[in-house]
């Protein structure tokens, strides 16, 4: 009783949307944000500039960057009762369950709400950018009890987070390495939770209800939650004294998942994970504990060898973070940190151009006509 095209489970292979923002190709192993490959941007861009860049389709000149990252570091404010609400939430909430609960609540407070048009979009993109971030730090002080650190206007993106998280200035290495984590996360096309808030944004509600649907969707461990699965892994194995390689052997025999691994759309190495590789390595060395690096490179190789599968991007951002020394727990928000950038260049190209999103299904119910009958003849 087919009405519609048959999709592929999970829509796998369809495309569902037109899109100047992000590039992949699964095959040759290749992401590229507005045709740049991500590796250049990795090593030669800036969390700042490649947000410039998806959210406009162009690299900044040097006064559009500085115009830029002074608007995005200017928009480092939270209304007074967006603290109080931070405050009043358990202490045992996720910080994830928090940040999603937090992002809709902006909304109240922001002089734009009601204005849906490209400038106001792109306006509130730079507020909701520098608050996501605000809100993951602001939100790890208050659960433990430590005072909350003022932003730092004069900082980097990426520098102002670890400010605000730690309450001390961070090193250039290790801002450096959150800012390539931040690139490398900031666009991957229509995964989940840039599907969502497209979708959402696609009704015409506002960007805010489109970035908590996305935060919603980036909460599910089938997408935003794998690093925090490998770290989990990589800490249990270390607290047993276990050498990595037999504990993973010992899952794959008892049919058991590890994460990190395999990717739906890319057939060769993730590109992502060959940067964060070579980022854990190296603050592994520069810390003089690369322990979490070791073990994640003999699973690593393990794996590949065995069942022909590579790391993806959340395998070592898991040993880069914990390095770092963030908890595992605000894994996934970074994520979303970082995302935001991607988000908002959708909804505001969705937007931009804009057509209800609404596919079909194939039905695989009771054959029609199926009729009602009373109570007592059923």
């Amino acid at each position: 009783m087919s009405t519609a095209a048959v999709a592929g489970k999970g829509l796998e292979g369809i495309v569902a949307a037109n899109s100047g923002i992000c590039w992949i190709d699964g095959d040759a192993g290749v992401l590229a944000y507005r045709g740049i490959d991500i590796h250049e941007l990795a090593e030669s861009s800036t969390f700042e500039e490649t947000t410039f860049l998806l959210w406009n389709g162009w690299l900044p000149k040097s006064e559009e960057l500085k115009e830029f990252s002074a608007r995005l570091a200017e928009a480092r404010e939270l209304d007074p009762k967006i603290i109080d609400l931070l405050k009043s939430l358990p202490t045992n909430g996720t910080p994830m369950e928090v940040l999603r609960t937090a992002v809709s609540a902006l909304s109240f407070y922001d002089a734009d709400e009601k204005d849906n048009t490209h400038d106001a979009n792109v306006r509130k993109a730079f507020r909701l950018t520098a608050q996501i971030a605000m809100i993951v730090a602001v939100y790890d002080r208050i659960r433990k009890g430590l005072e909350i650190v003022p932003a730092d206007k004069s900082l980097t993106h990426a520098a102002n987070f670890l400010w605000m998280l730690n309450g001390v200035k961070p090193s250039e290495t290790a801002t450096q390495t959150l800012d390539i984590a931040l690139i490398l996360h900031a666009d991957h096309e229509l995964n989940a939770s840039t599907f969502a808030a497209r979708v959402i944004a696609a009704t015409l509600s506002d960007i805010h209800s489109a970035i908590t649907g996305a935060i919603g969707a980036l909460k599910g461990p089938l997408h935003g939650g794998a690093n925090e699965a490998v770290m989990r892994l990589l800490q249990a194995i270390d607290k047993a004294g276990e050498d990595p390689v037999e504990h993973v052997k010992a899952m794959l025999e008892s049919k058991q998942k590890v994460s990190g691994f395999g990717h739906r759309v890319y057939k060769t190495e993730d590109p992502r994970a060959t940067h964060l590789r070579r980022m854990s390595e190296q603050l592994g060395k520069d810390s003089g504990n690369s322990k979490w690096f070791d073990m994640s490179r003999a699973i690593e190789l393990y794996i590949n060898r065995e069942k022909k599968l590579n790391a993806n991007v959340d395998f070592y951002s898991a040993s880069t973070y914990t390095t770092l020394g963030i908890d595992i727990d605000l894994f996934t928000p970074i994520f979303a940190i970082s995302r935001i950038a991607g988000w908002s260049a959708h909804v505001i190209e969705q937007l931009d151009d804009n057509r209800l999103i609404r596919p079909r299904a194939e039905y695989i119910g009771p054959e029609y006509p199926t009729h009602w009958k009373p109570v007592a003849e059923r």
